[in-house]
């Protein structure tokens, strides 16, 4: 029985703190433009007082948590001060990181449990994301975790994306399937489907072209390839992974929705978190699109993706 496993923080294990380590490396650039923002606004006051929460509100907005999400969580700081007196910019601080790690709770939800392998899990996004080199870090990410796994170059448009896939496949150790440039991706999903029966491998990752939503003819390859794996695997795909570019920001969020209503997404791998101030995306995308973020790439390197972390994620964000 295979389960991807997306647990809390647990200070006790080495992992973890790893990932608390990393994780506040990743956001340092987020964390920096959101604790100046906040400092500034704390230094003109001492009460935390309706004037300090309107500010709050407009650093969180700077901050890419959206409008939406940054008038929740002050409407909720907000009933807080009228029930008990926020004392000072240490509690409030506190209190925010509660908001944003509740935000991330709240949608997060683990994937389904797999009875019979292959779990099947498509990686869709646009062309720039990141998406092919995340596929291989994610199939390297199973295969430190005792998981065998199989790479789909499924991505038969972009030039190069096939040699991409396998660079990264052979650095991590994991077969691909492959077909020719131009070839049919539906095609080769088949045969990787059909392969990993045999074989009985955990884990397939399927790395698809780049498209928007404006592409009609690559969505319609996209139902395409949902329809040719569910013939050999029933309730496949298992998960869809939108891999979103943290360094977009608001646009990322935008993509999410139109990818949400098309492409009937599972789940968010938000990569280059680690090159940006935008980092607060991750709340906006949980609160607004009610998805979880699986994975963050926080690095180039081939074990730089994370299993994200809501509680290692707020804390990030709001320790000094």
């Amino acid at each position: 029985m295979i389960q991807t496993l997306f647990g809390s923080l647990n200070e006790e294990d080495p992992e973890s703190l790893s990932i608390l380590d990393r994780m506040r490396k990743a956001v340092s650039r987020t964390r920096d433009n959101l604790g100046e923002r906040l400092d500034n606004v704390l230094a003109m006051t001492r009460a935390i007082d309706e004037s300090v929460l309107e500010e709050l509100e407009m650093t969180l907005i700077a901050s890419d948590l959206g409008v939406t999400t940054a008038a929740e969580i002050a409407a909720n700081l907000r009933e807080h001060a009228k029930r008990q007196q926020i004392r000072d910019g240490a509690e409030l601080k506190d209190l925010l990181r509660q908001q944003i790690r509740a935000i991330l709770d709240e949608n997060a939800r683990r994937p389904a449990t797999i009875a019979v392998p292959p779990e099947v899990i498509m990686m869709v996004g646009v062309n720039g994301t990141g998406k092919t080199t995340t596929s291989g870090k994610l199939a390297a990410w199973y295969r430190a975790r005792g998981k065998t796994a199989l790479l789909c170059a499924a991505d038969t448009f972009r030039a190069a994306a096939i040699e991409q896939l396998e660079v990264w496949g052979q650095r991590s150790g994991v077969e691909m399937i492959r077909t020719k440039q131009g070839g049919d991706p539906s095609a080769v999903l088949f045969d990787a489907l059909q392969a990993a029966k045999v074989r009985q491998t955990d884990v397939v990752i399927v790395d698809t072209a780049g498209r928007l939503h404006t592409k009609t003819g690559l969505m319609a390859e996209l139902d395409k390839m949902r329809r040719t794996a569910q013939r050999i695997i029933p309730d496949a795909p298992h998960e869809v992974l939108l891999v979103l570019d943290a360094t977009t920001g608001q646009n990322g969020l935008q993509q999410a929705r139109l990818f949400t209503e098309s492409a009937g997404v599972t789940g968010i791998v938000l990569t280059k978190l680690d090159g940006t101030a935008k980092g607060g995306i991750a709340v906006a995308i949980a609160r607004e699109m009610k998805l979880p973020v699986r994975f963050a790439g926080v690095g180039e390197g081939l074990n730089d993706l994370l299993p994200f972390d809501s509680d290692a994620f707020a804390r990030s964000l709001l320790e000094a």
